[in-house]
C-alpha cells in the first residue's frame, strides 16, 4: 500500500532537487517510451555507459577508468548491454583486448531517445511558454557553471547517482 503525504511542500524543496527530480522523471518518461518502442530491458543506467561511446569506442579498461568504476563492473555493464544489442565488441588491432562500441541496433535507440527528449521539452516549453522556458534553461546552466558541473556534461563523464 503506497500512502501519499500531502504535507510536502515542494516551495520548500531546494534548486537541485527539483531539477534532479525533473530529471529522473522525463528519464523514467524516455525509458517508458524506449520499451514500448520495442528497446526491452533498456535501463536508465545504460546511458551512463553509452555517453563514453558516443565519440569513439573504447576498451573495458579505459571505459572502467572514464566511468570510475573496477573494470570487473565495466566489463559487467556491457556484458548486459551486448546481450540486449546495444553494444558490440570487436577484437583490438592489436588483438589483446576487447574494443566496445555502440551497436546499430545501440544508435537506433540513442536516436529514439534523443526524439523522445525533444519531444518532452517542446511540451515543457509549451506548457510554461518560451518567455519563461528559455530563461528558466539558461538559470541552471548558470547554476550548473557556479558549481562546477558544466565540464563532466561537456566531456561526456557524467557520473550516475549512487
Amino acid at each position: 500500500m503506497v500512502v501519499e503525504s500531502t504535507s510536502i511542500n515542494l516551495d520548500q524543496l531546494d534548486l537541485g532537487y527539483l531539477a534532479f527530480f525533473l530529471g529522473q522523471r522525463v528519464n523514467e518518461l524516455v525509458v517508458g517510451r524506449l520499451m514500448r518502442a520495442g528497446f526491452k530491458q533498456v535501463r536508465e543506467s545504460h546511458g551512463y555507459v553509452v555517453q563514453h561511446l558516443i565519440e569513439q569506442d573504447r576498451s573495458i579498461s579505459d571505459l572502467a577508468r572514464r566511468m570510475g568504476v573496477t573494470q570487473q563492473a565495466a566489463s559487467k555493464m556491457t556484458a548486459e548491454m551486448i546481450r540486449l544489442g546495444i553494444l558490440e565488441a570487436k577484437t583490438a588491432p592489436d588483438r589483446r583486448a576487447k574494443v566496445i562500441r555502440i551497436s546499430k541496433r545501440g544508435w537506433e535507440s540513442i536516436r529514439f531517445s534523443r526524439r523522445a527528449r525533444a519531444h518532452i521539452d517542446r511540451r515543457l516549453a509549451t506548457l510554461v511558454g518560451a518567455r519563461n522556458y528559455r530563461p528558466m534553461k539558461a538559470c541552471l546552466v548558470e547554476c550548473l557553471t557556479e558549481l562546477g558541473g558544466v565540464q563532466r556534461i561537456r566531456s561526456r563523464r557524467v557520473r550516475e547517482p549512487r
